[in-house]
């Protein structure tokens, strides 16, 4: 993460750099059109693109973060394992499920999305059964 802050900053830097040797190239040329204000705006130009960039990856590990941290605090939920100071009980009102029936109904609700992705705005129907249940699970023969 060091190294993605670290990244991010240095193109910061050299695109304020750039953006600066522009106003300073403009500036000496009394604002005509020189071969300095050119390559200092072809500079500028390449600095805000990897600028962007690393905006882009660094957008990119925040996601994963987050995807990551969301998975690990849904299984923590789902399995009742939450940690909390030591001599209290976490208690979210939920029963806990197991790991595997939580993995089964993920794959589920993936499956549903990746169908309305599909579905949407076509109108077509669901050419595909709805998923099956597990008759060890009480919660599915509720449905």
């Amino acid at each position: 993460m060091d190294n993605m802050v670290d990244s991010l900053n240095n193109a910061y830097q050299e695109f304020v750099v750039a953006a600066a040797n522009v106003l300073e190239a403009k500036e000496i040329s009394s604002a005509q059109k020189t071969a300095a204000t050119d390559a200092a705006l072809e500079n500028f130009k390449q600095r805000w693109e990897l600028f962007r960039v690393a905006c882009d990856q660094a957008e990119e590990f925040v996601e994963s973060v987050k995807q990551r941290i969301g998975s690990e605090c849904l299984v923590d939920e789902a399995t009742g394992s939450l940690g909390g100071k030591p001599g209290q009980a976490a208690t979210t009102g939920l029963p806990p499920i197991s790991a595997v029936r939580l993995e089964q109904m993920s794959k589920a609700v993936r499956w549903l999305v990746i169908e309305l992705q599909h579905s949407s705005g076509t109108g077509a129907s669901h050419s595909h059964p709805p998923a099956p249940f597990d008759a060890r699970f009480s919660e599915d023969a509720t449905q």
